[in-house]
């Protein structure tokens, strides 16, 4: 099993495709990143020898990706500033709904969570 970043990359899937469970990688990157280390994008996880998986851990570290922890910190410590600063995204995080301009009348259950109840039900 390939372990890259700390993340247990899927079996039997396209190296392509398992780089992208890496937070920070998407399929761009990931595609620069086999063509660097000279892999083949086709190739199964399952597959990869013990040097490929090497060779692409050291191009994602010559690269200076923000992956991972770095980057979960960093968008974190980002929306926190916000929030300080008392911006209107900001106060939008703090106050759990759409930060970009999305209409709150009917939609974004998903941010605001289940519905409540206004009354009681009439019998």
């Amino acid at each position: 099993m390939a372990r890259i970043a700390g993340i247990d990359l899927p079996k039997n899937k396209n190296v392509e495709i398992a780089l992208t469970y890496i937070h920070g990688i998407g399929r761009t990157t990931a595609r620069k990143v086999l063509q660097a280390a000279q892999v083949d994008l086709a190739k199964k996880t399952d597959a990869l020898s013990d040097a490929e998986v090497a060779k692409i851990r050291e191009v994602i570290d010559r690269s200076n990706l923000k992956i991972e922890g770095d980057l979960r910190r960093e968008v974190s410590m980002n929306i926190k500033r916000l929030m300080d600063l008392g911006t209107y995204r900001g106060l939008r995080h703090r106050r759990s709904l759409p930060v970009r301009g999305q209409r709150t009348h009917t939609n974004s259950r998903t941010r605001k969570g289940p519905r409540r109840q206004i009354g009681g039900k009439k019998k």
